[in-house]
């Protein structure tokens, strides 16, 4: 039987289509604008998610957005309330719930994610805006003597715990455990890593009684550390990717949306690319994307605050969800690139 939730998660990684994330808390929006010399007071974050949210065509690539709580309670520039000018789209409005990642008890360097308390009443109030899927970000630092073991396990008990509250409240959860980039670790040390973190996580949702079937993971992808000499190329980060993504991923979780965690537009683009081209109907779920800065990058730095640019900008975001929809098919080449350009 498909349920409710069940049909909202697998419309959210439906095949050619993807994950726009436009979650940013105020101070990370702050830094983005800051990068585009304009002030970060709420008519700019209004016009600029107006900007993201009504490309004409935009639906045929993005299947949902994650919105931050002040804007499901913003209205567009036309004066529509963005859950609904997304819903009259096809587009499903979700809402990031975590409170953000604070300094950990005695695990010096290391995070965990708040925002249980009170929750199930914000969900119950999300629901009623519009939200039909929320996101819950954990990260992992890489590091000298990390990540602990209580790290992985304050981590994943909090996204278990935070999935039960919102299947609860009729919300399909997306559960994003980040194994952040940062560092000079390797390819290898980041697919231990990984590999340590799903299986954590996937106990945990076991324990807490959650429905895979009405549930999204949103991963980081197996890749060496930004500071690490040594590059692996994009063949390597798909093949590694996938080999810990079936070695962990229960085949009943209804898709994988990855995050893009601080890679190039391209690159990001290119590893989706590489992993659905290679494993074409060998995988009991579909691989799409649910990314923020390699998504709106382009439309952000075209934008910078002018409504002239509005059009232009648009015409940028749309190329990238267009390039990251032909990822998701295996259909990408880099030569769609130049075209564009």
């Amino acid at each position: 039987m498909t349920t409710a939730l069940r049909k909202t998660a697998l419309a959210m990684v439906a095949k050619g289509k993807g994950i726009l994330a436009a979650d940013e808390s105020t101070g990370t929006i702050e830094k983005r604008f800051k990068s585009i010399s304009i002030e970060s007071n709420e008519p700019n974050r209004r016009a600029y998610r107006d900007m993201l949210f009504t490309p004409k065509g935009v639906e045929n690539y993005i299947s949902g957005v994650i919105l931050y709580d002040e804007t499901i309670r913003q209205k567009s520039l036309g004066d529509v309330a963005f859950p609904q000018l997304l819903a009259s789209k096809g587009i499903l409005p979700g809402i990031k719930v975590d409170t953000g990642a604070k300094d950990l008890a005695l695990c010096p360097g290391e995070k965990v994610t708040e925002g249980l308390d009170g929750l199930a009443k914000r969900c119950a109030e999300y629901v009623k805006l519009g939200a039909k899927f929320a996101k819950w970000r954990a990260v992992i630092t890489i590091g000298r003597n990390m990540p602990s073991t209580t790290c992985i396990a304050a981590n994943a008990h909090a996204l278990a715990r935070y999935a039960a509250i919102c299947q609860e409240a009729g919300l399909v959860p997306i559960v994003e455990p980040e194994v952040l980039m940062d560092g000079d670790h390797t390819i290898d040390r980041c697919e231990e890593i990984t590999e340590w973190t799903l299986n954590a996580v996937y106990e945990a949702l076991y324990i807490n009684r959650i429905t895979l079937e009405e549930s999204v993971l949103k991963p980081s992808m197996v890749i060496s550390g930004k500071d690490c000499p040594k590059q692996a190329g994009v063949d390597e980060v798909a093949e590694r990717t996938v080999k810990i993504l079936k070695r962990c991923v229960p085949a009943a979780v209804a898709g994988i949306a990855f995050l893009s965690g601080g890679q190039s537009d391209e690159v990001a683009t290119a590893h989706l690319n590489a992993m659905n081209k290679m494993f074409a109907g060998e995988l009991p779920w579909n691989l799409t994307f649910s990314y923020g800065r390699a998504l709106q990058h382009p439309s952000l730095t075209t934008w910078r605050g002018a409504a002239a640019n509005v059009a232009a900008a648009q015409a940028a975001l749309l190329h990238r969800a267009h390039m990251n929809g032909l990822a998701t098919r295996g259909q990408y080449k880099p030569e769609l690139e130049k075209q564009a350009a």
